[in-house]
């Protein structure tokens, strides 16, 4: 297996470095698609070896290839209130697909939307308590089951559906990883209930949406797309033309057996950085230096530590526990360094959603959705760093934290001129904040911390050796950040009761 390991290291750490450097590179001009070229080029040199299933890989290779080509017909540019939604609008062309080329994933798909109908309670309690910040910080698209989310409300109601199970998994799925839509639940409710409408009326507006994003997935996402003003290209075209040039790939990993719930998640996942994490936004963001130096020294802290660890991995799940684990020590590392911690960002950010949600009732179903990334990265952070702290106690010496028994490398941090002289970038004799306000900006936009290039490219290699078990959504407690400082909502998650 070691040659699987040091595959996926090298897959993972390319794919993160084609982004760094371009960002590096390109931050403060202007965005090109072009400019994701280094990524492409990366992501089309993945390969199987050993027992993992080239369907799968090229379910990532071949769907990246075709948003890039896509887009560079399209556009030569897209704003940045348009970049979050390039990587929604492959799983409602997917669900189509194989809707279309199964009639018994087409009859599940029909009862599942008749189920919805029957679910107007459920659907609206979920609803007010989105609306009303019921949760606390929530992630409504979120890759889990958390309280407050999409996919755990569409769990509830798949356990009450009488279709197949491996049905009942891929529909979750899609609505997880896959993205299915840009739609996140409660949006229409407080839209309508702030416009006016009853609670009656627009729990009924609600269910109605819900119901669409399954029934024509396509629609609803152009439609969507319409009611945000998005003109950056046709989005209609790209998801005709991306149906036309995915088919075919779709066919062959039906063909080979991969669960629905892998097809429909992992073409979407991984397509994110060609003008999402490589943007203009992107681009704007990292023009102030110390964010830029934060991104390259958790990538250094990931990519020294994944190596170092190359002979000491037992499975593949643990190269991507410990990638996710290093950056998250890596983060809190940073911020412990102006004399934060994570407990107290819990805090402060938990007490301002709160606030946020009272003065902008009707905020984007996503508005908080990174803010929980982010505690949730820095949160487990600390707790392998406390740990490392208790047991160095009073010794000299580098802090040397554990993620599932490997040591993490933070020496990275201390090598980065940006990061070790904080002084250079506010009023000299006064620079202990500056790390932690850069970290601020970053709770909005962690992606390339947490990091999503890798975990994608991580999570396909990973799928290819597990070709017929969804993977998608984790059915694991994310031990959130805020549900385990600050807000009591374990009872409410359904990590336990996944389909």
């Amino acid at each position: 297996m070691s040659e699987i390991y040091e595959k996926m290291i090298k897959e993972a750490m390319q794919a993160q470095k084609a982004d760094v450097e371009t960002i590096k590179n390109k931050r403060g001009s202007d965005f090109k698609i072009k400019d994701t070229k280094a990524y492409f080029d990366v992501v089309q040199g993945m390969k199987a070896v050993g027992d993992q299933s080239q369907s799968v890989i090229d379910l990532h290779v071949d769907s990246v290839k075709a948003h890039y080509t896509i887009l560079d017909g399209l556009t030569d540019t897209i704003r940045p209130e348009d970049d979050p939604f390039v990587e929604h609008y492959q799983t409602p062309v997917i669900l189509e697909i194989l809707s279309d080329e199964d009639s018994a994933f087409e009859k599940s798909m029909e009862a599942f939307i008749e189920a919805i109908g029957k679910a107007e309670a459920l659907i609206g309690k979920e609803s007010v308590r989105r609306y009303g910040g019921f949760y606390g910080p929530t992630c409504v698209v979120d890759f889990a089951l958390m309280p407050g989310s999409t996919s755990n409300t569409v769990n509830r109601i798949l356990r009450e559906t009488d279709i197949p199970e491996m049905h009942k998994q891929a529909i979750l799925s899609a609505k997880s990883w896959g993205m299915n839509t840009s739609y996140g639940i409660g949006e229409v409710f407080a839209n309508e209930l702030e416009g006016g409408a009853t609670a009656a009326e627009a729990v009924e507006k609600e269910v109605a949406m819900v119901k669409k994003i399954y029934q024509e997935p396509v629609t609803a996402q152009a439609e969507l797309m319409d009611s945000l003003g998005h003109s950056s290209f046709d989005v209609r075209k790209y998801m005709s033309q991306y149906r036309t040039k995915m088919e075919k790939t779709i066919k062959a990993a039906v063909d080979d057996g991969v669960h629905y719930g892998n097809i429909l998640t992992v073409p979407a996942y991984c397509v994110g950085d060609i003008s999402h994490h490589i943007a203009q936004s992107t681009f704007n963001m990292c023009k102030d230096d110390v964010i830029m130096g934060i991104i390259e020294a958790t990538t250094a802290v990931m990519d020294k530590t994944l190596n170092d660890n190359l002979n000491n991995f037992k499975s593949e799940y643990d190269v991507l526990t410990l990638a996710t684990g290093a950056s998250a020590c890596a983060v809190e590392y940073i911020l412990e360094l102006d004399g934060f911690n994570a407990p107290m960002v819990v805090d402060l950010l938990t007490k301002r959603f709160h606030n946020y949600v009272q003065l902008y009732p009707t905020r984007g179903a996503a508005a908080e959705l990174h803010n929980s990334d982010f505690m949730d990265m820095i949160f487990r952070g600390w707790k392998h760093l406390d740990e490392a702290r208790k047991l160095r106690n009073g010794v000299e010496g580098p802090l040397e934290p554990k993620v599932s028994g490997f040591k993490v490398d933070l020496e990275p941090i201390h090598q980065n001129e940006v990061i070790m002289n904080p002084q250079r970038y506010t009023y000299p004799a006064c620079a202990i904040t500056v790390r932690y306000s850069s970290l601020m900006r970053l709770s909005d936009y962690p992606c390339l911390l947490t990091s999503e290039p890798v975990t994608a490219t991580l999570m396909t290699n990973i799928i290819a050796l597990h070709k017929e078990s969804a993977a998608s959504p984790a059915r694991t407690c994310k031990n959130c950040a805020a549900a385990s400082l600050v807000d009591f909502r374990h009872n409410h998650c359904q990590w336990r009761e996944a389909v």
